[in-house]
């Protein structure tokens, strides 16, 4: 007995678990980890009470449209619950191959490859087609799918400031011209809610003979004809090499993909050990996907009702005069700058009935430390009322 006791402690990586700060008050303050109960619609249940959510990334509010559930509960009844494989042995099947036809069409592409998770479609979009000896240049807010990617493919890298073309353009110049370039980019950046200066990027990706990687995950559904994303609203699909991305924000699902011209899909195919050796997307996951794509092409009136809400919600936040970090999209921050501050004005939202998020360093630049809350095409005139009296208590106590 103390023989095992001794090891237990003695064990580095067992006392670092045991002991680790961080963990202690993650666990005591319940920021993350949160277990809903219940949802329905805008309403999530935890311990009991009911809440508004207001930081679901579901931005259509898709996720139980009944066109969904019924295409989700055919494929399970016809599929079962999984491939029990990859795809590249003994995982693909039909349906993969139909929603990557329509994801492919959808955002203006030759071909896509679906896997399943976001963060392995993001992650197996720089380490799919990023080698040693490359540079990735790389908006120094993007999401940690893709820096882990990039560490991944030993490639060299480049920060340049956030959505800072300027700042772009003078890194390159001092690069090597005859070295392969890769530029990495978010279409919508979730935090900040800041839309990509897409131009202006890919017009110096021409100039300097630039593959670009632009993670769309929070565009798609949000921006553009239908939601066709960010490259469709600036009309540059052609210059973006690769669109990467996740169904579980607008396209009610899990899972993630990756879109491009047939030639780039297929080299991702033989390289990335993420698409290589992940297990395949679900049968209920890609039926699900598949009939949100339809619901956004026939049923226009859910991106109207987010950009609606948007606006109204938006226009509330100005009149109480909080800083959004100028959001431009349905992702909005509103930003308190001061860790107790902005936990207490999280907690604040929950004691009133809403849900929201709490991001602090290194989640967020220092100094940013905020309350992440994202508008849905769900939300109704009774959730904006808890929300918005929700917003004035917590100022109140700020």
């Amino acid at each position: 007995m103390i023989r095992s006791l001794i090891k237990k402690t003695s064990n580095p990586i067992r006392k670092r678990c045991d002991n680790d700060d961080f963990t202690r008050l993650r666990k005591r303050y319940e920021i993350w980890y949160n277990i809903l109960h219940e949802q329905n619609g805008t309403r999530v249940f935890r311990d009991g009470k009911e809440l508004v959510m207001l930081a679901s990334n579901e931005y259509l509010g898709l996720y139980d449209h009944p066109k969904v559930i019924e295409a989700g509960r055919k494929a399970l009844e016809k599929w079962g619950g999984g491939t029990m494989g990859a795809r590249s042995a003994n995982g693909g099947r039909a349906f993969h191959v139909e929603l990557e036809e329509r994801l492919a069409a959808f955002l203006g592409k030759e071909a896509c490859h679906v896997t399943s998770a976001g963060y392995l479609s993001c992650m197996s979009s720089l380490t799919g087609f990023a080698r040693r000896g490359d540079a990735v240049l790389v908006d120094k807010n993007m999401h940690s799918s893709v820096w882990d990617g990039i560490r991944l493919s030993m490639a060299d890298v480049e920060r340049f400031s956030h959505n800072n073309p300027d700042h772009l353009r003078s890194l390159l110049e001092q690069l090597d011209p005859n070295v392969a370039k890769i530029i990495a980019i978010e279409g919508i950046y979730s935090m900040e809610g800041h839309i990509c200066n897409l131009p202006e990027f890919t017009s110096i990706a021409k100039d300097f003979n630039c593959f670009t990687v632009m993670d769309d995950a929070h565009g798609v559904g949000v921006l553009g004809k239908q939601g066709q994303g960010t490259a469709n609203h600036f009309g540059l699909t052609d210059q973006v090499d690769i669109i990467t991305g996740s169904l579980s924000k607008s396209l009610g699902s899990t899972g993630g993909f990756i879109a491009g011209d047939a030639a780039s899909i297929d080299y991702l195919r033989t390289h990335s050990k993420q698409v290589i050796f992940s297990a395949a997307l679900s049968p209920c996951q890609s039926a699900c996907a598949i009939a949100a794509l339809e619901v956004m092409d026939t049923e226009p009136e859910w991106l109207e009702r987010l950009w609606a809400n948007t606006k109204r919600y938006k226009a509330f936040l100005d009149d109480l005069k909080l800083d959004t970090w100028d959001s431009e999209t349905p992702a909005i921050p509103i930003i308190i700058g001061d860790r107790e501050k902005a936990y207490h004005f999280w907690k604040n939202l929950r004691e009133k009935g809403v849900f929201a998020i709490f991001a602090t360093a290194p989640g967020v630049p220092p100094g940013k430390d905020l309350v992440r809350t994202a508008i849905s095409a769900r939300h109704t005139e009774e959730d904006f009322e808890i929300i918005e009296n929700a917003i004035r208590y917590a100022v109140s106590r700020m």
